[in-house]
């Protein structure tokens, strides 16, 4: 993991992020390895856990929390939360995949969140995600470039250019081959694609498989100012929570905060799942780390009152050819700064003392920040940031890097903004609020 002090090895390092993990089960397997490299120790829900101060990590399904405990914590020391999601939107494999028709062979799949349908048009995609066996054991697999969504030529369609029409039955069925579907199995190129393992086709049980742009990110720009990947919503947070972290393990400070990474699934379909952020998995971690510090319920209410959580998920920059599509006043821009994400109706957690929080953390780690508000006229998405406030009563502000191309196969974002959110996370690991 690169230090936080460079912004250029952050963005290369972000897009080695991006590029191992083309399915959030991808990415959290690629967190949990860097964290235990990073000295980490993962634990087992299944098991005991030891109390006391170090450094720990879960992965339950495609979720991860990992957490510092520092030396001088106590039953009612407070957890400093960084809130992040390792989904994006995209498409997934359906029952009965091996599908075709006029000679070639496609996948039957399933619109996951809401990605830019076009965006995916004539671009080269895997498959991956996990592979589970009627036995229990789980096996990831990845089967980079493999199949496309071909656009209808022009000459079949004149009027393409005056509105594209995108039915996602019909139009978003993507190949992989040529031949008789009834001579193919899609889940038998799956099980070959599985790393270190043999695995027969006949014992998958279930999966669950995504599609992913395999184009490598890459910066680039007049002034090498731009960073396109696919997945930055919201890998560039969990990312950013990956790096802090870490940095901050190696020194927590005595009687700091329990600095926590949350990085869950299943955002971009509401959240409502184990792993998610409408799910027990953070309270989950938070209950049992209080109990191994010897807590009562009344410490534990304690040290949930002492607690916060910056929620980072991407926003939007202001877009040169759309701009009344935005607020009039608040323009963010690549390369301005993480963004304060504000709203009335309370879509994002954020309030007074949330953004003076955000304000105080930006000044004491030397990065600028940028206020995100909605148009009245077009009301804005949420996140985890209401979700984790509802559920367990902690402060929750929004906040997260601006993106041109949400949504899109292949997103656009500033080569700074991700390391100045690394950094103010860093910050925020080790303040008391």
């Amino acid at each position: 993991m690169p230090s936080l002090a460079s912004a250029a090895d952050h963005i290369q390092d972000l897009g080695a992020y991006v590029s191992a993990s083309p399915s959030s089960f991808h990415a959290v397997h690629e967190a949990g390895r860097r964290l235990e490299e990073a000295g980490f120790v993962r634990l087992d829900e299944l098991q005991p856990w030891e109390g006391g101060p170090g450094q720990y990590f879960i992965i339950r399904d495609g979720a991860l929390i990992a957490w510092v405990v520092p030396e001088g914590a106590g039953p009612a020391t407070g957890f400093n939360i960084l809130g992040a999601h390792t989904d994006s939107p995209t498409f997934k494999l359906k029952p009965k995949p091996t599908t075709g028709a006029h000679g070639w062979l496609q996948a039957g799949v399933e619109v996951y969140g809401g990605p830019l349908l076009n965006s995916w048009l004539d671009r080269e995609l895997q498959l991956a995600g996990r592979l589970v066996m009627l036995d229990g054991t789980e096996h990831l697999t990845a089967t980079g470039p493999m199949l496309r969504f071909p656009q209808l030529a022009i000459h079949l369609d004149r009027t393409v250019n005056d509105g594209l029409t995108l039915d996602k039955q019909r139009h978003m069925n993507p190949v992989w081959g040529l031949g008789n579907p009834a001579d193919a199995d899609l889940l038998a190129v799956l099980a070959s694609h599985v790393s270190g393992a043999s695995v027969d086709p006949a014992h998958i049980g279930g999966y669950d498989v995504v599609m992913a742009d395999t184009q490598a990110p890459s910066v680039f720009g007049g002034n090498s100012e731009f960073f396109a990947s696919g997945r930055l919503d919201n890998l560039s947070s969990t990312h950013a929570g990956l790096a802090a972290l870490t940095a901050h393990a190696s020194a927590p400070g005595t009687g700091s905060p329990i600095a926590v990474l949350a990085a869950f699934d299943h955002e971009e379909i509401g959240s409502n799942s184990r792993s998610g952020a409408c799910g027990p998995i953070l309270e989950d971690v938070l209950v049992r780390v209080s109990d191994g510090l010897g807590a009562t319920v009344s410490q534990r209410r304690q040290a949930l009152a002492a607690s916060f959580c910056v929620s980072a998920d991407a926003g939007h920059a202001v877009h040169p050819n759309y701009a009344e599509r935005h607020d009039p006043a608040n323009h963010p821009v690549l390369n301005g700064g993480p963004l304060l994400k504000i709203n009335a109706n309370q879509r994002y957690a954020t309030d007074a003392s949330g953004a003076a929080l955000w304000a105080r953390l930006c000044a004491e780690a030397g990065v600028p920040y940028q206020e995100f508000v909605s148009n009245n006229a077009i009301p804005c998405g949420s996140t985890i940031g209401p979700l984790t406030a509802t559920r367990l009563g902690i402060r929750t502000v929004d906040v997260g890097v601006p993106l041109l191309s949400m949504h899109s196969a292949r997103e656009l974002c500033g080569v700074k903004d991700p390391w100045r959110l690394a950094a103010v996370t860093a910050q925020f690991f080790r303040t008391a609020v």
